[in-house]
């Protein structure tokens, strides 16, 4: 498919996201004396950034390639809730984000001096039972109106009713794509992917010896699950999808690595776009690829934006 086309593609390409979200703060200062009250540098701080995180920011990363989020999650009724509100609507993210006056929003704040980050700080807590059968309710009723379901797990309580969800999407006839957290996957069974990194497919399937072995394990764990395919993330060794009928592997395109965190959010989302698009996952996979090369060039969660996954 040409540029011109897939970029067509994708402005009518809906991904309806689902999972746990958070505010992520960044304090930025200077520091140049110690605490006379403790052994501690004491911050200035000059200047505040918010930006959306976890699944909130793999929805941005969607609408960033151009093409049309949905996002589904729980925060707190607070002042972070709001603040993640209004970050999604200037992302142009389309959001039903239930209200849970039982809970704060997540948020990790992190204090940074001279591009070193002194201290994080995080306030989380689950949402209740009641809200998440709400939620859904209104998963139900979203499926119809989108072409790929993801399901963006960070282990926060937002994704407790994920085996349904996966149960509902497939009877629809959804792709449904996994960010998957823990040692235990079989709650993903019959997801159509899952996309661990190298550490988090390593707690599930041991240790393996060389290439042949984690090929024979990674399609032992797809078959076991019920997946369509497996996509492991592999940082300087790049990407390799396993399905049933082939093994394929794309090296990694960073040019310079500046910070990975959120690199996993573009993967995911990536490849959910372009499989809304129309794209195979092994095309989606080389895509994936390469945004997940432009975002690691970034400061903090950032996005690949579609002028520089389609610049020449």
């Amino acid at each position: 498919m040409k540029h011109e086309q897939l970029q067509a593609a994708l402005a009518k390409a809906r991904v309806l996201v689902v999972g746990d979200v958070m505010l992520d703060r960044y304090w930025f200062g200077d520091v140049e004396r110690i605490s006379p009250e403790a052994p501690v540098p004491v911050a200035r701080i000059n200047r505040v950034e918010e930006r959306a995180g976890g699944a909130a920011n793999v929805a941005r990363n969607i609408a960033a390639m151009g093409a049309q989020a949905t996002l589904l999650s729980v925060v707190g009724d607070d002042e972070a809730g709001t603040a993640l509100q209004n970050l999604l609507n200037t992302h142009g993210v389309q959001t039903s984000l239930h209200r849970d006056p039982s809970i704060t929003t997540t948020v990790k704040l992190r204090v940074v001096a001279r591009q070193q980050q002194l201290i994080r700080l995080d306030f989380e807590y689950s949402p209740s039972h009641e809200v998440l059968a709400a939620k859904l309710d209104d998963y139900r009723a979203a499926l119809p109106s989108h072409d790929v379901v993801i399901l963006s797990d960070y282990g926060k309580g937002g994704l407790t009713h994920v085996s349904t969800m996966i149960d509902a999407a497939r009877a629809a006839g959804k792709p449904v794509l996994i960010d998957p957290k823990g040692d235990d996957y079989r709650r993903y069974a019959g997801a159509t992917l899952l996309t661990p990194n190298r550490a988090e497919l390593r707690m599930v399937t041991g240790r393996w010896a060389d290439e042949a072995d984690l090929t024979r394990r990674a399609l032992q764990l797809r078959a076991e699950l019920g997946l369509d395919a497996l996509l492991v993330t592999r940082s300087e060794e790049g990407m390799s999808l396993f399905s049933a009928e082939t093994v394929s592997h794309v090296p990694t395109v960073a040019r310079e690595v500046f910070d990975v965190s959120g690199a996993g959010d573009t993967v995911i989302a990536t490849m959910a776009a372009m499989v809304a698009a129309g794209c195979t996952l092994d095309e989606a996979m080389r895509w994936s690829n390469r945004a997940a090369g432009i975002v690691v060039g970034k400061l903090g969660t950032a996005v690949a934006t579609a002028e520089e996954v389609f610049a020449d």
